[in-house]
């Protein structure tokens, strides 16, 4: 069984680059990001698909999502959350408060990070896996 240090080590790892996708943010800025497929496999991939799970809840609004991850038989808990999407709302709302929640784990925090103008091709030697 991991311990925590291995367990947040793995979770905060860079994502592979075809898994990674951009979109022009405010400004023309390209801001990456990762779909909430690649959070759960990553989840399932560093602790076991019996060990996270999701819960939800509709808060005026915005969605709520509850993760917890199992490690050494505690559950620990982090919350975000997300409005509805202009593309498949109520769903794409769900999706992005599971990412959003995982940043709080440290899944894909990094993506925040990056410098402006990055784009697949010139990504940081911190932001590319080992």
């Amino acid at each position: 069984m991991k311990n925590w240090d291995e367990i947040r080590e793995e979770l905060k790892a860079p994502f592979a680059t075809n898994v990674l996708k951009f979109r022009a943010g405010v400004g023309g800025k390209q801001l990456a990001y990762i779909d909430a497929r690649a959070v759960m496999k990553r989840l399932d991939d560093v602790v076991g698909i019996e060990n996270w799970q999701c819960n939800y809840e509709d808060l005026s609004g915005r969605v709520i999502c509850r993760l917890s991850i199992r490690v050494d038989g505690e559950w620990i808990t982090k919350c975000d959350g997300a409005g509805d999407t202009k593309i498949e709302g109520e769903k794409g709302g769900i999706s992005d408060a599971l990412k959003r929640a995982a940043v709080l784990f440290g899944v894909g925090r990094y993506l925040y990070y990056l410098p402006a103008g990055t784009t697949i091709n010139n990504l940081p030697a911190w932001a590319v896996p080992k």
